[in-house]
């Protein structure tokens, strides 16, 4: 997998190999992150609901 991600496709993609490797903790964080870069709110909604969990961020 590569690292870096610039797209919310990308960070899309890296939730889901996360998750299938069987880290939903970082998997939920990019899924978060991947919500953040979709304009689309409803799209956004959906992304969140692939990975359930409460926030996991610590924003400052």
């Amino acid at each position: 997998m590569p690292l870096c991600c610039n797209t919310a496709a990308d960070y899309l993609e890296a939730a889901r190999e996360m998750a299938a490797s069987g880290r939903s903790t970082l998997a939920r964080l990019l899924a978060e992150e991947a919500a953040d870069r979709t304009p689309d709110p409803r799209e956004a909604a959906r992304i969140l609901n692939e990975f359930p969990g409460p926030s996991l961020r610590q924003e400052n």
